[in-house]
């Protein structure tokens, strides 16, 4: 398999962490993906970017596991993610990814602390332990002292950095990132995909980031662009002032 995600310090190539190829899907009659193929390199953060109805958020729900292709094939570190039975890709979502969403989808009757240490609760850590990690997350993110409010006490900034904390609690090797500013304003946004890339590179987590942002684009690596279902584009994102693109 040819890719592009070497080590330049020794000259090996090494195999995509994530990879989509030729995948096809519709939604009832309608074709969302339309042979569409995509890698994702360890530690990579990569946009994908594309008008309302190219495919965006159908490729991130085929390379998480959420939904499977009606065609073609997606293979998450050497594993087939389109063939595995449900119990094995739930796993995968619980341990090794992490999933943000445009409006957060915080659970509104738990608080914030609750929600950050959900995902480790439901992997089988104890509520202690659950809580101290999900607390140093908050810190991280400059929401711990929103730990104990119910979801609809926050701001949408402060939400979106919840949902953040509670995406990388598990210490995921993925981050699948739909549209995580859409809903917010342009300086929440900012401070949003600062923490996120940020994080990501100190921790060597790979993002996937779905965007119709070039601003947001911009934070990435590389892009990928859709059209109609089918990769139209690929190439270096535009360069991002190094404050924007959270490096350390």
């Amino acid at each position: 398999m040819t890719n592009t995600h070497g080590d330049p310090s020794d000259g090996t190539a090494q195999p995509p962490l994530l990879a989509a190829r030729r995948l096809s899907k519709a939604h009832g009659r309608t074709p969302a993906l339309r042979g569409a193929s995509v890698e994702l390199g360890a530690g990579e953060i990569l946009a994908v970017t594309g008008a309302s109805g190219s495919g965006k958020s159908t490729l991130l729900h085929c390379l998480a596991g959420i939904v499977r292709p009606d065609m073609g094939t997606v293979e998450y570190a050497g594993e087939r993610l389109d063939t595995l039975p449900e119990r094995r890709l739930s796993e995968l979502r619980r341990t090794e990814f992490g999933v943000v969403f445009q409006f957060g989808q915080l659970i509104p009757e738990l608080t914030v602390l609750d929600n950050v240490a959900l995902p480790l609760l439901l992997a089988g850590t104890s509520r202690a332990v659950a809580h101290e990690r999900a607390g140093e997350w908050l810190e991280r993110f400059g929401v711990l002292g929103q730990q104990v409010l119910r979801p609809g006490e926050l701001s949408g900034g402060q939400a979106q950095r919840v949902s953040l904390a509670r995406a990388l609690v598990t210490g995921p090797k993925v981050v699948f990132a739909d549209e995580p500013t859409g809903a917010l304003d342009s300086l929440a946004g900012e401070q949003v995909m600062t923490a996120l890339t940020h994080t990501a590179r100190e921790s060597g987590t790979a993002v996937l980031l779905i965007t119709h942002d070039t601003q947001v684009a911009a934070y990435a690596d590389r892009e990928v662009r859709l059209t109609d279902g089918t990769v139209a584009a690929a190439g270096t994102a535009s360069a991002a002032p190094a404050a924007r693109k959270g490096t350390s």
